[in-house]
């Protein structure tokens, strides 16, 4: 494709032919092969290493090995169980060592969906799949001679229904004859088969000469362990722009991921275009030019979706809101938001700048009923809300006279007991808000949503069965890995989603006392399990479904656009093996792999930072 540009220079001969030869030189320095090593053939050892063969210590692996590879990226396709896919399949996989040299230009689908909705969703899923392989090619993709690709996909489910509940699993079997290449596609859902096309893309890579090589034999049996994959992604600290929201996205379908958790709002910000409540962005938002419109939330929403993915918003409160809520007074509303950017800060909250909501204020409850009536029309008819509920700073409520005497107006004491009272009533009144929108909007529905509080002094053991029922409340879990918290909550019956804290908090490393986690601590941070049901306990088929998986979670204090991708990825992917596959071996026997899926990242214009010299890429074995 890269030559096809010349055939309409005006330039000189002399300038087209300097223009060549320069493309030449970017084609070949983005090669994961060296010059030299790119003249070797490679083999695959029995120690599942792609070495040169010329490297190869051992004369009898070369005499016993018939299979050569053109590159290591080549023999990196089928070295190993599971080849360079990325997650590693769950139930089955098998790969043939033979390829297939094809053009990307050839490759065929055929649609079996139950319907026009499912089925134009896997067209776009054909020419999503169809972008990346372009992405993978080396030099010119077109082949004058080529085997023809045919693609069937066929789903069973007409619904696009995207939530715990979905099967995401998927069949893929791969065969070749003389003639032509079928790749036979199945799935229950529009998701799973999104799943096997990319998979798909990780059976391909880019030939030394022209188009692509593809694995000749395969059959592949895959679903996730886990219905909960995200990432964290916060836009209130710092302004993360729509192109760099997109390029999060696409990079999280190439690794599985399924959640996009959008921290939208906080104290420093409100970007967010309320349409009910307009104030809220026009007094919140850093600049006009730093905010999302409505229909710029929409569009990501669908852009999301086309790659299997939910976005999940979160409106944090009573803490994390000040910046958006402070025109109340002005318009006869009185203190929506108290401590609002208060000093000395420390004070008043855990951050700068202060805010918290005020929970004896009813306008604050209408205005935010409005909020999440804007929430609800973004998402599908099954989607719910993050309520936030962290870091409530009751020092906060407790030095503010309005709410103080209003508190003994009603009978409570200043009690540490009587805050958590009322810090609980606030997130049940917001909850009957929440359920009272959904029934009118989305009347279909019969099942209320329960909605999701991160972990807080609210969801400690002692008090939460008292303050929060837990089938209506997950509660996300962002303590360290040695926290008992998890295994507590478990016994309790509620259902729990984790962001390890010192191994899945991608800020860490940055600012304070707080520690860098690799790709491998991210990799190996195992989710917890459920307790062994005792007769008074949840049946234990229940309990298993109480981790409903995690998140990696990326707060944006000390990150903007410039740095995004490269503090996100390819760390996220280690989450995304371990929320997909759940496997039960170490980083170490996962790295080749990785290695090649952070390739493909870069390939599809993600900039993920390097994890070991490139030098370590091309000797296997040889640093690690």
């Amino acid at each position: 494709m890269l030559f096809n540009r010349f055939k309409h220079c005006n330039l000189t001969l002399l300038l087209c032919a300097a223009l060549a030869a320069s493309i030449a030189v970017a084609v070949a320095d983005d090669s994961s092969e060296s010059a030299g090593n790119s003249r070797s053939k490679w083999v695959c050892d029995s120690t599942d290493l792609c070495l040169p063969e010329k490297e190869v210590l051992s004369a009898a692996v070369v005499e016993n090995n018939h299979h050569r590879f053109e590159s290591q990226r080549d023999c990196r396709l089928s070295c190993g169980k599971y080849g360079s896919i990325w997650p590693m399949p769950t139930v089955e996989c098998t790969l043939s060592n033979e390829r297939v040299h094809f053009d990307p230009w050839k490759v065929r689908f055929n649609v079996v969906a139950p319907n026009p909705v499912t089925t134009q969703f896997l067209r776009e899923t054909n020419r999503l799949f169809v972008s990346n392989l372009l992405k993978e090619c080396l030099r010119n993709c077109t082949l004058g001679s080529s085997k023809e690709v045919l693609v069937k996909a066929a789903v069973n489910d007409s619904s696009l229904l995207l939530d715990w509940t979905t099967d995401e699993g998927y069949m893929m079997v791969v065969r070749t004859t003389d003639a032509v290449t079928f790749v036979d596609i199945k799935a229950s859902t529009v998701y799973g088969a999104r799943h096997a096309f990319e998979t798909l893309t990780n059976l391909v890579t880019g030939s030394l000469s022209n188009g692509l090589l593809l694995v000749s034999a395969a059959r592949v049996h895959d679903r996730p362990a886990y219905p909960h994959r995200g990432l964290l992604l916060d836009t209130a600290r710092n302004f993360m722009p729509l192109r760099y929201m997109r390029n999060t996205l696409d990079a999280m379908a190439a690794s599985k991921l399924n959640v996009l958790h959008w921290h939208v709002v906080d104290t420093h910000s409100f970007p967010l275009e309320i349409t009910r409540v307009p104030e809220m962005q026009q007094y919140g938002a850093y600049s006009t030019g730093q905010t999302y419109s409505h229909m710029d939330a929409v569009n990501l929403v669908k852009y999301a979706r086309l790659r299997g993915i939910r976005i999940l918003l979160e409106i944090d409160g009573p803490s994390h809101a000040g910046n958006g809520w402070q025109w109340g007074p002005s318009s006869g509303m009185g203190n929506m938001s108290v401590c609002l950017n208060r000093t000395p800060w420390r004070n008043y909250c855990v951050q700068p700048p202060c805010g918290q909501l005020n929970p004896l204020n009813e306008h604050m409850y209408a205005v935010l009923k409005e909020i999440l009536e804007d929430v609800a029309e973004l998402g599908a008819p099954e989607e719910t809300i993050h309520m936030g509920g962290d870091e409530v700073y009751v020092p906060c409520w407790n030095h503010t006279d309005e709410i103080t005497t209003e508190m003994k107006k009603r009978g409570y004491d200043l009690s540490e007991a009587s805050f958590l009272r009322l810090w609980s009533q606030f997130h049940q009144r917001n909850l009957q808000a929440w359920d009272e929108i959904n029934r009118r909007m989305f009347p279909s529905v019969s099942a209320a949503k329960p909605v999701i509080l991160w972990s807080s002094r609210l969801t400690d053991p002692e008090h939460i069965e008292q303050l929060l029922p837990k089938e209506r409340f997950i509660v996300q879990t962002w303590v360290g890995a040695q926290d008992p918290l998890n295994r507590n909550l478990l016994q309790r019956g509620y259902r729990l989603l984790i962001s390890t804290k010192d191994a899945w908090y991608l800020d860490h490393g940055f600012w304070g006392s707080t520690s860098y986690y690799n790709w491998r601590k991210v990799y190996d941070n195992a989710l917890p399990v459920a307790p062994r049901a005792a007769s008074n306990q949840l049946p234990q088929v229940q309990q298993a479904a109480q981790v409903l998986g995690g998140e990696v979670c990326m707060w944006s204090e000390y990150v903007d656009q410039n740095s995004l991708e490269a503090r996100i990825w390819p760390r996220a992917g280690a989450a995304a093996e371990r929320l997909w596959s759940n496997p039960r071996s170490s980083a170490s026997l996962a790295q080749r792999r990785f290695y090649r899926y952070r390739e493909r990242l870069i390939a599809r214009g993600i900039h993920p930072d390097a994890v070991v010299p490139h030098w370590c890429v091309l000797h296997e074995g040889q640093c690690l």
